[in-house]
């Protein structure tokens, strides 16, 4: 059963959040705010955070920031505000995705069960490597030159197509469509700040991703 931890400082809403999760089947942890949701994250094995942004004591980007230093699990982020800085701040922390209040449910059910669901880009024991870069699918690790690197939910999933179709422009709409689907709510600075997150982790290999101007990027193996 996935264990799921709820960080939001309004009770109410809190508690809507964990009984549609428990009706779906989740386990649920809740919070808050930042100090207790930090205790949780040490003390439990979590498949995923769903994180408010404006908490006592430590607030949420913290919160992302310290969670990113640990652990790749998928964030899913809860803001008031409708602000770009906001929603381009989360992402580059690391944050999978992020809903405005108010929202549906329902909404965060689909996006829940979509980070939690088998990867539709990847297949169970399957190993792609390329210079020195290798993912194996099913235990959704990624090594460079054999140091393993912590990747996000979102990152992974990246990286895995683009090297699944190494030599072939992928648009930044075809990254949205196969990443997020329907429910995407960012917009082509969402792909912009994924991928120089993804350049950074993978040091002097990032350079194998290359952005084709107007167009989206490409996997190539010559920049290895």
């Amino acid at each position: 059963m996935n264990k799921i931890l709820v960080v939001e400082d309004e009770d109410i809403l809190r508690e809507v959040i964990a009984d549609y999760l428990i009706e779906d089947g989740y386990q649920v942890l809740e919070a808050s705010d930042g100090e207790r949701a930090l205790e949780l994250f040490l003390s439990n094995s979590v498949d995923l955070v769903i994180l408010d942004i404006v908490l006592p004591k430590i607030d949420g980007w913290s919160v992302c920031r310290r969670i990113r230093k640990n652990s790749g699990i998928p964030i899913i982020i809860l803001t008031a505000r409708s602000d770009e800085d906001d929603s381009l701040l989360g992402y580059e922390l690391g944050a999978d995705d992020y809903l405005i209040k108010p929202y549906s449910p329902r909404v965060l059910m689909a996006k829940v069960k979509r980070f939690l669901e088998k990867s539709p880009v990847t297949m169970d024991g399957m190993l792609t490597s390329t210079g020195g870069i290798v993912i194996n699918m099913g235990a959704r690790l990624v090594s460079v030159d054999g140091d393993i690197i912590n990747l996000t939910h979102t990152e992974f999933e990246i990286l895995a197509y683009l090297m699944q179709n190494k030599g072939i422009v992928i648009t930044r709409e075809q990254l949205i469509t196969k990443i997020w689907s329907y429910d995407f709510y960012g917009d082509e600075k969402t792909i912009n700040s994924h991928i120089r997150n993804l350049r950074a982790k993978l040091g002097g290999k990032g350079s194998c991703i290359v952005t084709v101007i107007r167009m989206g990027y490409r996997f190539e193996e010559e920049h290895l």
